[in-house]
């Protein structure tokens, strides 16, 4: 179906995002720079070791320094067990507030609240624990032996995905070519700006406020009513401001242990991590293995895709199931051909942990599937750029996955739109196509919600969506003013907190423009219509309320039904890379197909930093460990400096068919840092 092309001018304006100005002057005010009244500083002992049963923790000492008011550990601890994730509760809880064993070097040990954070470090320095070393694996095959330690009940494997259709072995037998190699792909840190940090406090009734840079306030929420069994009504996260996610603060960090602290004080307690800490202790980009074997016949046409994927998870599950999942459902590509057998393992080990990162496991299987490619086409004996542009989905054909790819589906337009950057540049030029889901989908109920109020003559926009820095608050503004026909400077939004605004999911999975920003759209539609019986009048609807819920089922991965619907939407893209003369990256073209682009400034601001994350995965970043220890710093993690930056081309690919619903939009912020690697 396709969707109106609004006529209102705020969709395809581009607007500076709403707290710009704030950010790039220092007004802005993160959780770390707040202060309660009568607040503490709590700080972590971490393990030096990579894993161990604590046989004995002595914390006399650090208890009896002056200025010290708690210190906690797995004597203290709530013995619920979660994830890591809310969203994903029900999936290998595998970890504790504080746990007698500790599992990675960076696993925490205790905590002590105190007056000051330099307090609280010396008192860590006093706490004396005894240690009954274990055995541990730094490399899944390590961990998967038979034999091996396990370093959860359960043994070591965490999640095995495995997604077939087709003849895969007749396929690879009969094909002209083939082309098998095997991949390796490091873990990568965030990077994000802003470390992790929390503040919680109990009120009076025993009610626990948490403030905390978080992806997901409700999904932190509800991990927070299952550690500390508290009704939901008593909990409730406030997500103020966000210095950079990129997945990294979708996990539970500092907000459990701010709250296990500031319940045992009674006061107000704040966590923020060092720099060094961040990089130890949340978790990363999977490390991944994999071998693809991919055939085509005597035309370059695909004929079928085997491959086995191996995921470092480390010492707990975060998210693994689902980015496996994800970097299983994507390794095909967004091609046309139906023979596929794919073979995805999650382990454990002893390293930090690994969990949601921008791409979400696709960065790793593209990776390995676009670079097999590029080395079919050259036994078939033509360019990559064809050999692609002649596999390419279009609307109405069939992904692998089986989904019917929709009327607003653009791959094609993306690689004509880099073609001449791509053969201008012979023996200089390298290129890769990719997709990538907006939404959760795979039958999980992906709602996204909004409420609008008018209150003192403006219109308040309540919706939990996180905006990470992306732009969504800035989006569903103009979504409303679009709507409407009222000026943006009308509409206020405010903000994500669980206690006044509906939950509207996670700020990952590409979602929030196009679910939510359906359901602020739907808000709106209704507000104008009652707008429209006032006679125009705002004034008019002083005190009512409007609420969409959006949902588009999908179905469940493996489901019996012809063609199943995976996800609500698909994004597209190719990135062309230019080399200098001395072999330097020079130029980058990337065409993407979004939809219809709500705010072009601030697509562009997306395309340009997921370019920049996908040069440094492919040149220059790592994240390397000794015996399981963090090696880098965060100036030695390989992140591209200025001066390395190269002349970037976004271009967006519009269609004038549409998805029907969040005027067309579809989601960009994974699936740009996606081809730049390949």
């Amino acid at each position: 179906m396709s969707c109106e092309i609004p006529k209102n001018g705020m969709i395809g304006k581009s607007v500076p995002v709403r707290d710009a100005a704030m950010k790039v002057t220092g007004q802005m005010r993160y959780v770390a720079d707040m202060k309660l009244p009568g607040m503490l500083y709590a700080k972590i002992l971490f393990s030096p070791v990579p894993h161990a049963r604590i046989k004995s923790i002595d914390t006399t000492q650090a208890q009896a320094l002056e200025g010290v008011h708690a210190v906690v550990c797995y004597k203290d601890s709530p013995k619920n067990r979660y994830n890591g994730n809310g969203e994903d509760k029900d999936i290998n809880p595998s970890e504790l507030v504080f746990d007698q064993t500790v599992r990675f070097v960076g696993d925490k040990v205790a905590a002590v609240a105190a007056d000051t954070e330099e307090i609280a470090r010396k008192a860590l320095s006093l706490i004396s624990v005894e240690y009954e070393e274990l055995p541990f694996y730094l490399d899944p095959e390590e961990a998967m032996k038979e034999d091996a330690y396990p370093i959860h009940q359960g043994g070591n494997i965490i999640m095995e995905s495995n997604n077939s259709g087709g003849d895969v072995d007749g396929a690879i037998r009969d094909a002209d070519h083939v082309f098998r190699h095997r991949y390796e792909m490091p873990a990568v840190n965030h990077c994000s700006l802003e470390t992790h940090v929390s503040i919680a406090e109990y009120d009076a009734d025993g009610k626990l406020t948490v403030w905390t840079p978080t992806q997901d306030a409700f999904g932190q929420r509800i991990n927070l009513q299952r550690i500390f069994e508290l009704p939901m009504s008593k909990i409730r996260v406030i997500s103020p401001v966000m210095g950079g996610g990129f997945g990294g603060k979708e996990d539970v960090s500092a907000q459990h242990i701010a709250a296990l602290a500031a319940l045992k004080v009674q006061r107000p307690v704040k966590v923020v991590f060092s720099r060094q800490e961040s990089l130890s202790f949340h978790p990363k980009r999977h490390a991944m293995e994999g071998t693809f074997t991919l055939g085509c016949d005597e035309n370059g046409i695909f004929t079928g895709l085997d491959c086995e994927i191996y995921f470092d998870t480390g010492a707990y599950a975060s998210l693994c199931g689902p980015v496996l999942e994800r970097a299983c459902t994507h390794s095909v590509g967004p091609y046309c051909y139906q023979n596929t057998d794919i073979r995805g393992f999650g382990y454990y080990t002893n390293n930090p942990p690994a969990g949601a990162f921008r791409g979400f496991g696709v960065c790793q299987s593209e990776f390995a599937l676009e670079s097999n490619i590029n080395l079919l086409a050259e036994k078939v004996g033509i360019s990559p750029w064809e050999i692609r542009y002649r596999n390419a989905i279009e609307p109405g054909k069939v992904l692998p996955n089986g989904q019917i790819a929709d009327c607003s589906t653009a791959l094609k337009e993306t690689l004509l739109a880099v073609k001449d950057a791509y053969e201008s540049n012979p023996g200089r030029a390298g290129i890769a196509c990719a997709m990538k889901n907006a939404g959760v989908g795979v039958g999980l109920p992906d709602k996204g919600r909004a409420k609008l109020a008018v209150r003192d003559g403006k219109i308040e926009l309540y919706s939990a969506a996180s905006d990470i820095g992306q732009g969504c608050a800035t989006v569903f503004v103009q979504m409303v003013s679009e709507t409407t026909g009222l000026g943006k400077e009308m509409v206020r939004n405010m903000g994500a907190n669980s206690e006044v605004a509906p939950d509207s999911g996670t700020t990952s999975g590409s979602r929030q423009t196009l679910i939510t920003g359906e359901a602020v759209r739907m808000a709106a539609a209704d507000l104008n219509e009652a707008l429209q019986e006032a006679g125009g009048d705002l004034s008019q609807l002083e005190g009512r309320e409007f609420f969409a819920e959006f949902f588009d089922p999908t179905d469940k991965l493996g489901a019996d039904v012809p063609n199943p619907k995976s996800h609500v939407a698909y994004g597209f893209a190719t990135h062309v890379v230019v080399l200098d003369d001395d072999g330097r990256v020079k130029e980058v073209y990337a065409a993407h197909d979004s939809g219809n682009v709500v705010n072009p400034i601030s697509i562009q601001g997306q395309i340009e930093g997921g370019v920049l994350m996908g040069l440094g995965y492919a040149l220059t970043e790592d994240f390397p460990l000794k015996n399981g220890v963090p090696q880098a710093k965060y100036g030695t993690l390989g992140l591209m400096r200025s001066t390395q930056i190269p002349d970037n081309h976004a271009i967006y690919v519009e269609k004038e068919e549409l998805l029907s619903f969040a005027y067309g939009a579809k989601g960009i912020g994974e699936i740009a840092t996606i081809p730049t690697a390949p």
